[in-house]
């Protein structure tokens, strides 16, 4: 029995091989697309208000409403991969989703648009929680915290490139023609994905009976460290899209009064996420996720005070380092999850991934209120409340083994 068990943990992807860079390659694009489709109307924010006469907290609707029902969708997502598999859901999501974003960019009115946005998060569900189920069941243990990395490095890229190509293509033609191109560029990785995800190997095809889907979910919240893990996961990513999402405003705005091009030149900083991912991951693998974590939250903490000044490099310079925190400790909570869900680590990766798009749903919004009522003096503290009770946690997971 147990040189069984040997010969299918050898047969598990392994770091330097050829299966290897193929899965990460389609991974890679499958991050990139889904960042790109849901964060490229974050830098168009203003020019929604504008073009529909709507102000920043209902503007930020546009991703908080997608990202609301993407939480929510995603705690079935799971489920329904155990049923039909992991790489089928992950191809039908990306397409459906790509045809909504495009059908998205001829919206004609505001309420039409918010509609659009909220099917894309049914679609969208069917990849992050799918796709941190297949890194965590098909990747040996050995290359978990550098494949994790290497996933959530393309949603960096993707969530730049999504900026920065929406900012140019506003600048040089209109908000419309941006939302296009992404919908385009989410075609094209979901071409990627189709050819190059090899089928699952380790995948054990369950049906999903609501009993058991709430006894799975259930067996979750008796773990000492999965329920922090969730409440971390809220709270990195409600501190991290609350600046990207009222940072435009600032920076379009006097004395700063940049361009959108300039301004989604400025989320090139996103690329120092693709490095913390994979890097910050590797080293939690070596020295433990819970001597490393609260230190990725410590950094976010410097970060948000660096965007308190009033020069532009060290507002660059704090969204930068907030981003190498976020993703670093992203990194290191998702790929906590699945190592320690080790029966339900698909319904583990959606509640997770629940608690982390509801941070960015509820934390955006709110966000919005504080940006109208004391400009980024009040973004700044609302977010550094967010971290700071992040730091409170990671310091909690500290004490746990595993």
């Amino acid at each position: 029995m147990t040189h069984a068990i040997d010969i299918t943990a050898d047969r598990r992807i392994r770091h330097g091989t050829p299966a290897f860079r193929r899965t990460n390659l389609a991974l890679f694009s499958s991050g990139f697309a889904t960042f790109g489709l849901l964060y490229c109307v974050q830098p168009l924010m203003p020019a929604l208000s504008h073009s529909f006469g709507v102000n920043a907290a209902e503007s930020s609707l546009s991703l908080s409403l997608t990202t609301g029902v993407l939480a929510v969708a995603m705690l079935f997502a799971g489920a329904l991969s155990d049923a039909w598999g992991r790489k089928p859901i992950m191809l039908a999501s990306l397409l459906g989703s790509s045809l909504l974003v495009l059908a998205s960019a001829v919206a004609t009115d505001w309420s039409t648009l918010l509609v659009l946005r909220a099917l894309l998060g049914v679609t969208l569900a069917g990849l992050p929680a799918v796709a941190m189920t297949y890194v965590s069941e098909e990747i040996h243990a050995d290359s978990l915290g550098f494949a994790m990395g290497l996933y959530i490095g393309g949603n960096a890229i993707g969530g730049m490139g999504g900026r920065l190509i929406a900012g140019f293509a506003a600048d040089h033609a209109s908000w419309r023609v941006a939302v296009g191109v992404i919908g385009m560029l989410g075609l094209i990785a979901a071409a990627l994905v189709a050819k190059g995800l090899p089928p699952s190997m380790h995948f054990e095809r369950r049906r999903a009976h609501p009993r058991a889907l709430a006894s799975a979910f259930g067996s979750l919240w008796r773990d000492a460290g999965l329920p922090w893990l969730f409440a971390e996961g809220f709270l990195l990513m409600g501190a991290f899209v609350t600046v990207y999402n009222y940072a435009s405003y600032r920076l379009l705005a006097p004395p700063f009064s940049l361009s959108q091009s300039h301004v989604g030149a400025i989320f090139m900083v996103y690329l120092i996420g693709v490095g913390s991912s994979a890097w910050m991951g590797s080293i939690a693998g070596r020295l433990g996720r819970r001597h490393v974590l609260w230190i990725t939250l410590v950094i976010m903490l410097a970060g948000v005070g660096l965007t308190t000044l009033h020069a532009l490099w060290a507002i660059v310079g704090g969204i930068a380092m907030l981003t190498f925190g976020f993703f670093g400790g992203h990194s290191i909570a998702s790929s906590w999850v699945g190592k320690r869900a080790a029966v339900a680590r698909a319904h583990a990766s959606s509640f997770y991934l629940f608690s982390y798009y509801m941070g960015s749903s509820i934390a955006g919004s709110l966000g919005g209120l504080a940006w109208t009522h004391a400009g980024w003096a009040g973004v700044a503290g609302y977010v550094t409340l967010l971290v700071l009770g992040g730091l409170a946690v990671a310091l909690k997971l500290r004490r746990l083994a595993g």
